[in-house]
């Protein structure tokens, strides 16, 4: 069989197919690759599936026990490298983060079995990579490749390690899911701005959001802000709302499977976070013609936002600046028009085919 012709087989491995980033990743990259005819192995560690996919399903979930002691870790790892035995892939795609230097060596040298990719997701590279240089040697030197998901972080990784089998390659968003399920109709009869992420810890920072979007002209001009997100934080966020008095304008709409649809009827998205990866949601709310107002955290939105041409980028961490922008997002109705009419071409460069076809150029799999 020619290269040309060969039924290429990939495992894709996360930790699940569900609520994450990285796990839309995982998701996104399954549904490239079979519309190529690759065999895609979708390999998961926790018993969560949500998301669309395609492909096949191995659910290492299901070997999982109450205890999680040690010999059930290591039994879940026996039966992992089994699979892949068995299935002598071409490619392992990693897409876990990665906070366990000893068990990670382990994997990466007695589990995997072929070319394997390890991705980073964040910023914060030691959750991928550990921070002792010798170790991360140890386990990722071999490797086919490191792939980093913005620029920042493969400049970090570049300086801190000095690996030279590292790439940068964006996110892939899947713009045709998102236009279907953005048409979606929402029960909401009033203008808003948005924001959406994990409410379990604060990286997201909404208390910073919803004391800038109160120090705005918004909430006297009847602009609510909609907050889609679940965690142990919110109660506390809608303490703050209550105490800065817009908690009659400020709705906590919980977890959503389709945000989507809110994005799409958004005036604008706004992301206030300590720090991202990719921040996939800003690429999101571009494919809802949605236009964004961010802070220009490390890592991420200056990848995405063209600053005043599909949204603004706000000085980092500044909560004075971040008001300042969603006013200048209000009022301006030509920089308005203007950020909301660029923005899905904007991100036509992040879309899955796009960003598939530089995977298969990377792994030099022709189809």
């Amino acid at each position: 069989m020619s290269a040309q012709n060969k039924k290429y087989k990939i495992a894709l491995i996360g930790y699940r197919l569900g609520i994450g980033g990285a796990e839309k990743v995982m998701a996104n990259l399954s549904i490239f690759f079979d519309s190529k005819g690759i065999e895609v192995h979708n390999i998961i560690v926790l018993d969560v599936v949500t998301y669309s996919f395609a492909g096949k399903l191995f659910n290492l979930g299901k070997y999982k026990n109450n205890s999680n002691g040690i010999f059930n870790k290591l039994t879940r790892l026996y039966v992992l490298k089994k699979y892949l035995k068995k299935h002598q892939f071409d490619y392992i795609i990693d897409l876990r983060f990665r906070i366990k230097p000893f068990q990670e060596l382990l994997i990466a040298r007695w589990v995997y079995n072929t070319k394997t990719v390890f991705n980073v997701h964040s910023f914060l590279i030691n959750n991928y990579i550990p921070d002792n240089k010798m170790l991360a040697q140890w386990i990722y030197k071999n490797s086919f490749k490191i792939v980093c998901e913005t620029t920042t972080t493969q400049k970090i990784i570049e300086e801190k390690h000095h690996f030279l089998n590292i790439k940068q390659i964006f996110n892939p968003i899947n713009v045709d899911e998102i236009t279907a399920k953005s048409k979606e109709t929402i029960a909401i009869d009033f203008p808003f701005i948005m924001g959406m992420g994990q409410m379990e810890t604060n990286v997201k920072q909404f208390d910073k959001m919803i004391e800038s979007y109160a120090n705005s002209v918004l909430p006297s001009n009847n602009i609510h802000l909609i907050l889609l997100g679940e965690g142990g934080l919110k109660q506390d966020f809608k303490a703050l709302a209550t105490k800065l008095q817009v908690d009659d304008k400020v709705h906590f709409m919980g977890f959503e499977d389709n945000p989507f649809k809110y994005l799409s009827k958004a005036k604008f998205f706004v992301l206030s976070s300590q720090n991202e990866g990719f921040a996939n949601v800003l690429a999101e709310a571009l494919a809802c013609h949605t236009p964004v107002v961010s802070f220009d955290c490390k890592a991420g939105p200056s990848d995405i936002i063209i600053h005043r041409q599909n949204g603004l980028l706000v000085e980092n961490q500044n909560g004075k600046a971040l008001t300042e922008a969603m006013n200048l997002m209000f009022t301006d109705q030509e920089l308005y028009d203007f950020c909301k009419q660029n923005a899905f071409s904007s991100m036509q460069r992040f879309s899955l085919d796009k960003i598939g076809e530089q995977w298969l150029e990377m792994l030099n799999i022709k189809v």
